[in-house]
């Protein structure tokens, strides 16, 4: 055995020169990717809102007059106030239903709770654009099914349902999002210990007081940031105003940038001037959520004394919860659903009747599956949930191993910008990146590759959630072994981080792509011919009368979303996914 000289192997070492590391590399690029990704837009719609548009006879100018014209009328102001409306309307509607079903669900002895909760995620596959149109066909003043049973039954004309008004559209939006409530709320009861309403019941409580002056209370922090991701979400929405709103006249914000781009000559820095204050609404919503998310121990109640969940028990009365629990699963999957089912049956939509069951056909279905754009749409689609799902997941288990793993500083800045795609609505992000690719001449604008850019970018904050989760769980002991063990970075990753982040990668990756299929909001101004999405197709077909072949396609897209959600739920049971 011969015994090297250190001083050589120094000077070897050192002549060499430092030995290239491939982890900074990679996390340098995942990096650089997000903060492009996240700020870039940002920076170009802000900028855009400050100049005139720009034109082969005249160069951008800076003006002030895309604010003046946003916020110096009187329409801007009616449009703000019904913007506010819409909002807090959607919102409440959607939090009173889904926290009177979740208080049901977990604090009463309901009988088949547990099968309502399995149905509730049913409501969530169902695309917007969809269940607005589903709604059309049933709250219509002229055709609407609910309208004609009604006066069929009380012998008028009169029009009980009237979705093409305010109230209608705070209706549809607020029932659609009612599901989200609902999850939110169960998990906050689901946490909270009820010795303090049962001691409630035993001084002599009534059940509404206990709900009203005991759970509600205990649950304020969960209340408040329900109703403001509820208020977030329904300020972005596109579809309820664009298809209710607009054929009477009626706009919101998002409309009102909807239309401002799609004029001749397009006014794009006047969207950018409405998209502005829609961007400031939505951060302080997001805001104010993350705040009081920080405060949640002040309100904590379950501790390791003896926590027992217990239910109250309704006697008769839960026969009528039941019932409750019935009417709405009715309202939200089976009616939406058999009216568009019976739509895609008839070759021009007709109501339910002897006569019109007699010309069932199944030609809505050859009709769309021969359509000439079906199959391209379906491609993209897929290429654009399964492209941007997979692009999502790995880059954010890279940030998530900055942020969590690593004491670098800053990483903190690096969290807080990753998750600011949350803040831009779906509408506004698409003309945040619209605006940008205009200007940079990298060759994506009208392809499909700003489209894939666009999901990324708005579905990142989402990927990001779940993989921290799943990253605080491995404990760094292992890295540490590796690396004694003689493995590089990148073969620790590869072999032990990303195996082991695989519930949190699998459970983020399929969400994706089920939202990224149902995504309308943020491509609608994005795609070209050639570039549709499945979304895109289904507004194509509503704007051109084709109601039967939108049905068709409505219900084939639903059951493969449904599918989908079966293949996920078997995943979380093979790999170990829970859910939230």
């Amino acid at each position: 055995m011969s015994t090297a000289n250190p001083a050589i192997t120094a000077d070897a070492v050192a002549a060499r020169g430092p030995r290239f590391d491939v982890k900074w590399l990679i996390v340098g690029v995942c990096v650089a990717l997000t903060l492009y990704l996240a700020v870039m837009p940002l920076g170009f719609l802000l900028w855009q809102s400050f100049f005139t548009p720009q034109s082969a006879a005249k160069a951008a100018e800076f003006t002030l007059d895309n604010y003046r014209q946003a916020y110096a009328s009187e329409e801007t102001w009616t449009l703000f106030w019904n913007s506010l409306q819409f909002a807090v309307g959607a919102a409440l509607i959607a939090f009173v239903i889904g926290t009177g079903l979740a208080w049901m669900n977990e604090r009463t002895n309901t009988p088949f709770k547990g099968l309502f909760f399995a149905l509730s995620v049913i409501p969530l596959i169902i695309p917007g654009i969809l269940f607005t149109v589903a709604w059309i066909l049933l709250g219509s003043p002229k055709i609407g099914l609910v309208n004609l049973v009604l006066q069929q039954v009380f012998d008028t004309d009169a029009v009980f349902v009237n979705v093409y008004s305010l109230w209608g559209m705070i209706w549809v939006d607020g029932l659609h999002y009612s599901p989200v409530a609902f999850l939110l709320m169960t998990a906050a009861f689901r946490a909270m210990d009820p010795a303090l309403e049962e001691s409630a019941v035993m001084s002599g409580a009534s059940v509404p007081q206990v709900a009203a002056r005991i759970t509600l209370p205990l649950v304020w922090p969960a209340v408040f940031a329900t109703v403001l991701i509820l208020f977030v979400r329904a300020i972005e929405s596109f579809e309820v105003p664009a298809l209710l709103g607009l054929p009477v006249g009626i706009q919101v914000f998002t409309s009102a940038i909807y239309q401002a781009v799609h004029r001749y000559p397009s006014q794009i820095g006047l969207a950018s001037a409405y998209a502005t204050t829609l961007l400031l609404i939505t951060t302080a919503g997001v805001y104010f959520q993350s705040r009081l998310s920080s405060q949640g121990s002040k309100y904590a109640t379950m501790t390791g004394k003896g926590f027992r969940p217990r239910t109250i028990d309704l006697g008769r009365w839960r026969y009528l919860t039941t019932a409750i629990f019935l009417v709405y699963f009715l309202a939200i999957v089976v009616l939406p659903f058999a009216v568009l089912l019976w739509s895609s049956l008839q070759k021009f939509y007709a109501v339910p009747s002897m006569e019109a069951l007699s010309r069932l056909t199944l030609d809505p279905y050859r009709t769309i599956l021969s359509y000439p754009n079906l199959t391209r749409s379906v491609w993209n689609s897929l290429l654009l949930a399964l492209g941007s799902a997979t692009i999502i997941m790995l880059v954010t288990s890279v940030i998530c191993w900055i942020v969590v793993k690593t004491r670098l500083p800053g990483r903190w800045l690096l969290d807080n910008i990753a998750s600011l795609p949350m803040v831009f609505p779906g509408l506004v992000l698409g003309l945040a990146i619209m605006i940008l690719y205009l200007y940079l001449p990298i060759g994506v604008y009208g392809t499909i590759w700003i489209m894939l850019i666009a999901y990324v970018t708005r579905f990142m904050p989402y990927g990001l959630r779940y993989n921290t989760t799943s990253m605080l769980q491995i404990h760094k002991e292992l890295e540490e072994s590796a690396a004694m063990s003689g493995a590089s970075w990148t073969t620790t990753f590869r072999r032990i981080i990303l195996p082991l982040l695989k519930p949190g990668l699998l459970a983020g990756w399929i969400y994706i792509v089920i939202v990224s299929v149902r995504e309308l909001s943020s491509s609608i101004l994005l795609y070209s011919p050639g570039t549709e999405v499945v979304s895109i197709l289904i507004w194509e077909l509503w704007e051109n009368g084709q109601y039967v072949e939108l049905s068709a396609l409505g219900v084939m897209l639903i059951l493969a979303l449904f599918v989908l959600v079966l293949a996920a739920q078997w995943l979380g049971r093979k790999f170990g996914i829970r859910e939230a």
